[in-house]
């Protein structure tokens, strides 16, 4: 199959306070970005250790399309163990000694605040002056927004999320793709009247339950809802918020998790959804290298389709607001950039995207400038729906502490299984924001 995607006309980190490291970055570089790193001989990059992935594309971009731009600033890697990364980001910007691109920190508010001391370009004018702003797709710019309060990163992975469902087991029990929460809640009580698990959901890591308060959230009240509560403008305990927990608890009270959902893992609940026994699962698209797995999907991806989380009538968000994520976000050193700096950011702007969808099977935040051959047909959806859509919305967590975070994802267990209230809930997460 190949993909050739029109241009159009124009991200698991949890927020911590930042105060710490804003005292200790701007001691060292200065609040209005004063002090300017040297011309760049080279094309520095400081990526976390783990990441593989946009080394390996920006090898094989500098040795083709970006070889002149290569052979003008050659490009030169350097790894950090993402453990260390924060603390490294922080040691370069008070040297003012930050490479030319450099992975974002492990939580977005050091990015803030990088970007606030002038360590970090502002993609929206680089990419306008250079006029390849529309090689970036308008939805993983809002999310990119979101998290990081301006574009203020760039989106060398990119992921939507949603419910992945059964297209047989659909089919079989006379249900089609639901548009809305009634329409959700239905299906689900027809999986569980035919014996079948309706979720699969790991109560063990609890971020996939709590997704879908979060999407709840978000579906009734707006895409503003959550950070409302993290500017202090409301709170997960007002009546509005409680009512996005009960609903989710009510789904576990009326079984439609399955059962033992608090012991079941990760790899659990993608294999029940894989061999068949459960008809939905919500994840994000990372997963679709699992479903691509021939040996692990006993389903076949042919059987596997993908829809947002649906509507909630008379909200105040839509279905078209897909939840979404940047997974491998990078950013750019403003005090290093110059002109042959730019012509580098114009060519991976342009190309990255269909090298990374070609040679890593990669959905990346970069428009395919390029067609892309003997895509799987899912991933291409996957794509398809990025391209269409112009806003998003982050996670339950995205914008809470650590702390907040942590409580979250180890009682969303106990709130489906009846073990705590919805109240209790948010009761807990609130006190710990």
């Amino acid at each position: 199959m190949m993909i050739t995607l029109t241009t159009r006309s124009r991200r698991m980190l949890a927020v911590t306070a930042g105060a710490g490291i804003a005292a200790l970055v701007l001691s060292g570089c200065g609040g209005g970005g004063g002090g300017a790193s040297s011309t760049p001989d080279k094309f520095g990059v400081l990526i976390n250790a783990e990441n593989t992935e946009i080394p390996d594309v920006l090898a094989v971009l500098a040795d083709k399309q970006c070889s002149t731009e290569n052979e003008t600033l050659p490009i030169d890697f350097e790894s950090v163990p993402q453990t260390n990364l924060d603390q490294r980001l922080q040691l370069l910007a008070g040297q003012n000694a930050l490479p030319v691109l450099f992975s974002a920190g492990n939580a977005p508010a050091l990015t803030k605040t990088l970007a606030e001391s002038g360590n970090v370009l502002d993609f929206e004018k680089a990419l306008t002056d250079l006029d390849a702003l529309d090689n970036i797709e308008p939805a993983a710019i809002s999310t990119i927004e979101s998290l990081y309060g301006g574009f203020n990163a760039l989106p060398f992975e990119y992921n939507v999320e949603g419910i992945w469902y059964n297209k047989q087991l659909f089919a079989d029990n006379g249900v089609t793709a639901p548009e809305t929460w009634d329409d959700l809640v239905s299906a689900a009580e027809t999986f569980n009247a035919a014996g079948l698990t309706p979720f699969s959901a790991s109560g063990d890591q609890g971020w996939p339950i709590t997704r879908l308060i979060g999407n709840y959230i978000f579906r009734t009240l707006g895409p503003d809802a959550l950070q409302k509560v993290a500017d202090g403008d409301a709170k997960l305990t007002d009546p509005e918020y409680v009512e996005a927990a009960q609903a989710i608890a009510d789904l576990g009270a009326a079984g439609y998790f399955g059962q033992g959902v608090g012991s079941i893992d990760a790899d659990t609940a993608a294999n029940q959804f894989m061999n068949g026994s459960a008809a939905m699962y919500y994840m994000g698209s990372w997963t679709l290298s699992d479903f691509a797995d021939a040996e692990r999907n006993q389903i076949g991806e042919e059987n596997i389709g993908f829809m947002p989380f649906p509507s909630v009538e008379g909200g105040e968000g839509d279905s078209s607001q897909l939840a979404a994520n940047v997974g491998l976000p990078a950013t750019f050193n403003a005090k290093s950039y110059d002109e042959n700096v730019g012509s580098w950011l114009s060519c991976i702007s342009e190309n990255y995207g269909s090298t990374a969808l070609a040679d890593k099977q990669r959905v990346s935040g970069f428009k395919l400038n390029t067609p892309v051959e003997d895509v799987p047909p899912l991933t291409a959806e996957v794509q398809e729906r990025i391209s269409a859509t112009d806003e998003t919305v982050l996670w339950f967590e995205a914008l809470f502490s650590t702390k907040a975070t942590t409580t979250s994802q180890t009682n969303a267990a106990q709130l489906v299984t009846g073990d705590i209230s919805a109240e209790e809930f948010m009761s807990l997460v609130q006190n710990d924001l």
